[in-house]
């Protein structure tokens, strides 16, 4: 009977803490080594004999276990009952006090019962000759009501964490997917309308080559809405199909526009965002003249260190009206939100350059998910 043991080993109760944390169907075997422990170290600091108790010592650990074990099992019932009642649903602080509050009694009541059974009927002790291990045994009741109740709380609040964290990212996650198809769906307007203009220009001025550049205009078209859905394209395939959208250009601006490809192959397999050259190619038009006296170049190739860099010299427009940049943040905010990588903007007194990274994996490794 008893407990008041000497200071226990601090990192052996940590190490059950954590064991009971995280495997409630083993709180059994828990609530036996606690007890083991806590009689091995009555038993070691004499705690008996100081106190002039006079017990077997299969008869004090049998109180101990059954003591542990008790107030376990009414923990465990009390929980699941006090949480039915609705206010304690919502207010998780007054269901932790309420149920602490609780069981404390009930670990009393236990206890004294033990004690009283075990001193008084089983060895026909005076309730005087009791009293000493009814304190003692209270004592460790509350100890171990409490330790519970940490171990209790440290899961009831890691499992509130891991809910909230869980909702927390799934809701990034849609945002961010949201986000992502928002900025996708400005390319399809915004290359149909570009190229309907340069269709219907060269169908009043050259009626021979419409037909050409309808079916450039359909392999280009066909390219967008078959990979709009991807977040990523190898650059093979988005070379192949940046072709027909310079024939389309080239018919439309003659000499005025150049539009050389020098990236080797070497860099193919790596990944770019579907439709990235495109728009790069539409910015650099949208913002600077077009002439025959004034010629637009602008030049794909590979960087120092392997990236895509798209540079064209710079002969900006006079517009009244301020530009959005809608191609180039479209640009920029996919490649954040489906790489996490950075785009350069880089702008010098003769050219303008917009270099972008080429991700060297699969494109599945970086599709937006948890």
């Amino acid at each position: 009977m008893l407990k008041k043991a000497s200071t226990p080993n601090k990192f052996c109760y940590l190490v059950l803490m954590l064991f009971f944390m995280f495997n409630h169907k083993y709180r059994y075997y828990f609530a036996l080594l606690l007890s083991v422990y806590t009689f091995l170290n009555t038993e070691f600091c004499d705690l008996y004999e100081h106190f002039d108790i006079v017990i077997d010592w299969y008869y004090a650990l049998l109180t101990i276990t059954l003591i542990s074990f008790i107030i376990l099992e009414v923990n465990r019932l009390l929980e699941s009952r006090i949480r039915k009642i609705s206010i304690f649903k919502i207010n998780k602080v007054k269901f932790q006090i309420v149920f602490f509050l609780l069981s404390g009694l009930t670990a009393t009541i236990i206890t004294t019962s033990v004690v009283l059974f075990m001193g008084m009927y089983l060895h026909k002790y005076s309730f005087k000759v009791t009293l000493i291990p009814l304190k003692l045994n209270l004592t460790y009741a509350w100890l171990v009501n409490l330790l519970y109740h940490l171990i209790n709380s440290v899961i009831f609040y890691f499992k509130e964490y891991k809910i909230s964290r869980h909702q927390t990212e799934t809701l990034r996650k849609l945002n961010a997917q949201a986000e992502l198809q928002i900025v996708k769906n400005q390319i399809n307007p915004h290359f149909l309308f570009n190229n309907l203009n340069v269709l219907s220009t060269l169908v009043l001025q050259n009626n021979s080559e419409a037909n050409k550049f309808i079916e450039e205009f359909s392999k280009v078209y066909r390219y967008i809405l078959s990979n709009q859905e991807k977040e990523l394209i190898d650059l093979k395939t988005e070379l192949y199909y940046i072709r027909p959208y310079i024939f389309l250009l080239e018919k439309r601006f003659g000499n005025a526009l150049l539009v050389e490809i020098d990236v080797n192959e070497i860099n193919h397999h790596k990944y770019i965002i579907p439709a990235a050259l495109q728009m790069l190619i539409e910015n650099a038009m949208k913002h600077n003249v077009i002439s025959k006296q004034k010629p637009l170049n602008i030049k794909i190739s590979i960087s120092d260190d392997n990236k895509i860099i798209v540079t064209n010299n710079l002969q900006l427009r006079q517009s009244s009206e301020p530009s959005s940049n809608i191609g180039l943040k479209n640009i920029i905010k996919r490649y954040q939100l489906v790489a996490e990588e950075k785009v350069v903007v880089k702008e010098a007194l003769d050219f303008f350059s917009v270099t972008i990274p080429l991700i060297n994996t699969t494109k599945k490794s970086y599709e937006i998910a948890i």
